[in-house]
């Protein structure tokens, strides 16, 4: 449904393109999850899709047609579930809803059937009368999920939609934004969360500095990844052997283990029998095929990032 072509963009100012080339497809029935740190590219990329931003290079497409010509068209086939609180607190959850399906364009018949549908699928009709501001965190999100979906879009972006919410309403999102790509709907869902990703997407794009590092289906993903061998032997002996052993493979310290991404050739037994050799005691032996935390982490080079 959606196909991004080589977009870019810089902000005045800026050194650096926040968007560089980024060319990505999300299809009905499927959820395209985004992962990226802080200055990814992420938001910039949602913007432009919600109509936020102009393209500078590059092209938007939903079904072949460019993207402003396609919200002429149809203004509300693509909406957005945003990680702020896109409602008036002042208002009750009915009138919310009310209030929206205006702004859709929703009369009549249609906008009580389609406020009855959002208000059932979102699990809030029993809060209706409550005004806003009083839910609770998980309430106030899925009312920002009954808001999205009042116009039936064809294109759901949901931005971080489960932050500091319980688990309970972590699990009522994810199962919902299941439903809704198994009804026909393509999702983009951005967040902070891997297992959220692995629970949900068909497909998987990792940005960093405005670019895609990797995209594909989750288990071709992961399976590019080298085996990876994590042995718990104290901080001074990891930190000492992450440099002596990388003939071995890529080798770091994580706390008070060694972690050895082994290179061709090179197994399990034979890295074990050198660590024992360096006379460091192994404590635990974790083996295994990274996960996606794991190429995440290695792809966008374990920086911490503040913007």
């Amino acid at each position: 449904m959606l196909e991004l072509r080589d977009l870019a963009h810089l902000y005045a100012g800026s050194q650096r393109a926040a968007l560089d080339g980024v060319s990505l497809t999300a299809r009905r029935g499927e959820v395209l999850g985004l992962l990226g740190p802080n200055g990814a590219g992420k938001t910039t990329l949602i913007s432009h899709l919600a109509g936020l931003l102009p393209i500078q290079r590059g092209q938007i497409l939903v079904d072949g047609a460019a993207l402003d010509t396609a919200r002429r068209q149809r203004p509300t086939r693509i909406a957005i579930a945003p990680q702020e609180y896109a409602f008036y607190p002042s208002l009750s959850v009915r009138e919310n809803l009310e209030c929206f399906a205006g702004v859709c364009g929703l009369r009549g018949s249609k906008r009580d059937e389609r406020i009855a549908n959002c208000l059932a699928f979102a699990q809030l009709e029993r809060f209706s009368d409550k005004r806003a501001s009083q839910l609770s965190g998980g309430l106030k999100r899925r009312l920002n999920l009954a808001i999205a979906l009042l116009p039936e879009p064809e294109l759901v972006l949901f931005d971080e939609p489960t932050v500091g919410v319980d688990p309970q309403s972590r699990a009522f999102i994810i199962d919902a934004v299941k439903s809704l790509a198994r009804n026909g709907t393509a999702v983009i869902y951005t967040t902070h969360y891997m297992e959220e990703i692995e629970a949900i997407a068909d497909q998987v794009v990792i940005m960093d500095h405005g670019k895609v590092l990797r995209a594909g289906t989750l288990s071709e993903l992961i399976s590019q990844g080298a085996p990876r061998l994590r042995l718990l032997i104290g901080k001074d002996s990891a930190t000492r052997l992450a440099s002596q052993l990388e003939a071995m493979g890529e080798c770091h310290a994580e706390g008070e283990c060694l972690v050895i991404s082994l290179a061709a050739g090179t197994t399990p037994e034979l890295a074990i029998n050198r660590v024992a050799a360096s006379g460091a005691t192994i404590r635990e032996i974790d083996y295994g095929h990274y996960n996606l935390e794991h190429l995440f982490m290695a792809l966008t080079q374990r920086s911490l990032r503040d913007d």
